[in-house]
């Protein structure tokens, strides 16, 4: 398999940074090479200094698109694990992969509000709707869901290694069809 971005966009809690451990592993079994970009890391460091703005969260989103093109235009699998909310920003980072003729694969994992609040091991949601974090995705701050995503993952009462296999298998089929002669 050659590289491509692997955007896997939910709600805080849906699972994403979960599927993309056990994705990576999966392709390094491969053999493949890929890099794991998760958003929460990448705000310490690419992102250091943006806030939770519409403004900044398009920042934030569009730099981590920007890598993540790099490395997959330059045989890279670059999995990404961020929030992505906004619907324009997300169609940047899709314009960007097809301008440079790198592959971008987006993945909604479709996780109910209800649902990622109970899974919540960082108290975000709680902290949230107490009034200690502002403008929190899903709660006072909009998630445009994926009108048309390459694959919507429905992750509530399936395991993790099963979500990943889904989204393996998207990326095989894809890979087998590029392949035609």
């Amino acid at each position: 398999m050659s590289g491509a971005t692997v955007w896997l966009t939910g709600l805080s809690g849906a699972g994403k940074s979960t599927i993309a451990h056990e994705l990576v592993e999966a392709l390094r079994a491969r053999g493949e090479r890929v890099e794991l970009l998760d958003g929460d890391e990448l705000r310490e460091s690419l992102s250091k200094g943006l806030g939770f703005s519409r403004e900044d969260r398009t920042t934030h989103v569009t730099r981590v698109g920007f890598l993540a093109d790099m490395l997959a235009r330059n045989g890279v699998w670059a999995v990404v694990p961020v929030i992505a909310p906004y619907a324009d920003a997300r169609e940047q980072n899709r314009a960007r992969h097809e301008a440079s003729g790198a592959r971008y694969v987006e993945v909604h994992v479709a996780t109910s509000l209800e649902e990622c609040a109970r899974r919540d091991v960082k108290g975000l949601y709680a902290k949230a709707r107490a009034g200690e974090i502002p403008a929190m995705t899903g709660v006072d701050d909009p998630y445009e869901i994926p009108e048309d995503p390459d694959l919507r993952l429905e992750t509530e009462g399936r395991s993790v290694r099963d979500s990943a296999a889904e989204v393996l298998a998207l990326l095989l089929s894809d890979e087998s069809e590029r392949n035609l002669p």
